[in-house]
């Protein structure tokens, strides 16, 4: 994931945000006793996951569903599946795994939230096909697409159906550059009970926003490829403990990086983290190859 890269990340302050008064007014009306997490990469192929699959593996997905709980479903981003692919990814699945898929480029970044309610209905026919399986889908704008496109926003998440879950990733500087904007956009999403996508990345620490529109903490953690990835996952960790504590219902945690060498082995050090501070039992991805020092290269 080379967006938000930089050359020299030892230069970059990765401390985390204050948590903004907004999200703790949200968690403190609408948390309860459970907190759901799920955990996960953004792809599940050999080419990104190098030395992450057993020798002989054979379907790489099987596999996969077995190690983590979740995927961050990036493929539907570039081309729209048929209904038929989404249910033979639900049934290679255990019961408890749940996808959660982005919306197509045709919808973000071809048409730009106009016009497209036709394809919203077949890609939400199609994506309905993982039925439990199926976690929050998400929308990711163009980083062009500034607040001057509020209103195309508002109308997209307006005509959303309401009993599906969705979060929305802005990319744009000016969304969070101008405190008015940024609020008003925060209102929206929270009014319409739309999660609010956090980006932690080197070169664009203003997507580290911490302001929850939703009972959900929907983070994108793209790692630097740096030994500072292993402690960022542990302030995550602190912070997501703190929110637990408001009320924080919904975990979900998808860790990429600049070039993606140990999503996995970064996965298995957040988990861990996770199990120790949430009181969670997750399982931890390869734990036996792990122990037995797994590397990947």
């Amino acid at each position: 994931m080379k967006f938000g890269k930089v050359e020299q990340p030892e230069l970059v302050d990765f401390s985390l945000p204050k948590t903004r008064d907004n999200t703790v007014k949200v968690l403190k009306e609408s948390g309860g006793n459970k907190t759901n997490v799920y955990v996960g990469c953004a792809k599940w192929n050999k080419a990104d996951l190098k030395g992450f699959y057993p020798r002989g593996t054979k379907d790489e997905l099987e596999y996969y569903s077995k190690q983590f709980n979740s995927i961050e479903l990036n493929a539907t981003f570039y081309r729209q599946f048929p209904g038929e692919q989404f249910a033979k990814w639900k049934n290679k699945t255990p019961k408890e795994f749940k996808f959660f898929p982005k919306l197509t480029q045709e919808i973000s970044h071809w048409k730009r939230l106009e016009g497209v309610q036709e394809v919203v209905n077949y890609y939400l026919d199609c994506a309905l096909q993982l039925e439990e399986k199926l976690g929050t889908i998400f929308l990711q704008l163009h980083s062009n697409f500034g607040p001057k496109n509020f209103d195309r926003i508002e109308n997209f998440v307006k005509s959303w159906p309401s009993e599906i879950p969705l979060a929305i990733e802005v990319r744009h500087p000016d969304w969070f550059s101008d405190e008015v904007i940024f609020n008003d956009y925060v209102s929206l999403l929270t009014e319409n009970k739309v999660t609010n996508v956090i980006v932690d990345t080197a070169g664009r620490r203003d997507m580290v926003h911490m302001s929850l529109t939703s009972n959900e903490a929907f983070v994108r953690y793209v790692g630097a490829n740096h030994p500072s990835d292993y402690s960022r996952l542990d302030d995550w960790v602190n912070r997501l403990a703190e929110w637990k504590e408001l009320g924080l219902e919904n975990i979900h945690f998808f860790i990429h990086q600049n070039l993606e060498v140990e999503s996995p082995l970064l996965a298995s050090h957040f988990i861990k983290g996770l199990n120790g501070e949430l009181n969670t039992s997750l399982k931890i991805p390869n734990e036996s190859l792990e122990n037995n020092q797994m590397t990947l290269l």
